[in-house]
């Protein structure tokens, strides 16, 4: 273990934890564009994080410890995925082999878990509506990200990303094979489910679309503020798998030096670009749904993945 792997491997770690408000910036104002509004600045989550942190904090009279450990939780979930993926590097660091993508899969699943209990937490009607329609999307999309990563699997022979991407860069039938096409659409679908761009998901405090802001609507201060970073950090996670890993595994440090490091990142920030305006009209341009249809589209994905699996065992 080298003293530049461990410098790279806190370097992945910073990017996520520095960088993701400003993706998230960085799509409101782009979303803002697509509408023809001015929005806000595209560091505004920045200003949003510093002003929370600077509150205080109000917790319910029926808040247990579970309220209190939720945020603290979520936060080092999405601080330890990083470790496990290609951030910035196309070679696995020291601590790469702590887990597979399965494993980062249950680490971001663990940190969604517990914002769900601490809604439930508090008896908060509006925290019951939000953990109770979270779990039912995540019904059909826990099962759909875990046939992603088996079709991830079968067409790599192995659950580690960083073999994933090796082979997409080196072998273009493999890139371009509907086994792996079906895994890239499958996927987008769970990263707009996920990251709440769904027509049935909405941002803003309206009572009949309200799942992620239901459930941390008891929060205040730095706990929200740890909430609301977490949550960006986890959007900038399943970006990067979808970039790095999927999509367009180019542009890594080979040699892991600093400058290599540094381009990485520019270029993780240019992937995102790209991405995410396809993100903003894929969602810009959607009718919003009723709820009940939330199945429609996980459905879809579903079908798409086990296409994928098919696929793979016919090639």
């Amino acid at each position: 273990m080298s003293a530049r792997d461990i410098l790279l491997q806190v370097g992945q770690v910073l990017t996520v934890l520095l960088l993701a408000p400003f993706v998230q910036g960085m799509i409101v104002q782009f979303e803002e564009r697509v509408q023809r509004a001015q929005g806000p600045g595209i560091f505004q989550p920045y200003r949003d994080l510093w002003k929370l942190f600077h509150k205080q904090i109000v917790v319910p009279e029926t808040a247990s410890w579970l309220f209190w450990a939720t945020p603290i939780v979520a936060f080092t979930c999405m601080l330890t995925v990083p470790i496990l993926i290609p951030v910035l590097t196309d070679f696995p660091l020291p601590l790469s082999d702590m887990g597979d993508i399965l494993g980062g899969g249950l680490i971001l699943t663990l940190g969604s878990f517990m914002i769900i209990l601490a809604g439930l937490d508090t008896a908060s009607a509006y925290g019951g509506i939000g953990s109770s329609r979270a779990v039912m999307v995540s019904i059909l999309a826990e099962p759909t990200l875990i046939l992603v990563f088996v079709g991830i699997t079968l067409l790599a022979k192995t659950m580690l990303p960083f073999v994933v991407n090796h082979l997409l860069v080196a072998d273009w039938a493999a890139y371009w094979s509907p086994a792996h096409l079906f895994l890239v659409a499958a996927f987008f679908i769970l990263l707009l489910v996920e990251t709440d761009r769904m027509p049935i998901h909405s941002s803003t405090h309206i009572e009949v679309y309200m799942i992620e802001e239901a459930r941390i609507l008891e929060y205040s201060g730095p706990l929200l503020a740890l909430l609301k970073w977490a949550s960006a950090m986890k959007q900038f996670i399943l970006y990067t798998i979808f970039c790095n890993v999927l999509v367009l595994p180019w542009g890594l440090s080979i040699a892991g030096t600093a400058p290599g490091a540094l381009g990485a990142a520019a270029g993780l920030v240019a992937k995102f670009a790209l991405v995410a305006c396809l993100v903003v009209v894929v969602e810009t341009t959607q009718s919003r749904l009723r709820f009940y249809r939330y199945q429609e589209p996980l459905a879809g994905s579903f079908l798409l993945a086990v296409l994928a699996i098919v696929g793979t065992q016919l090639s």
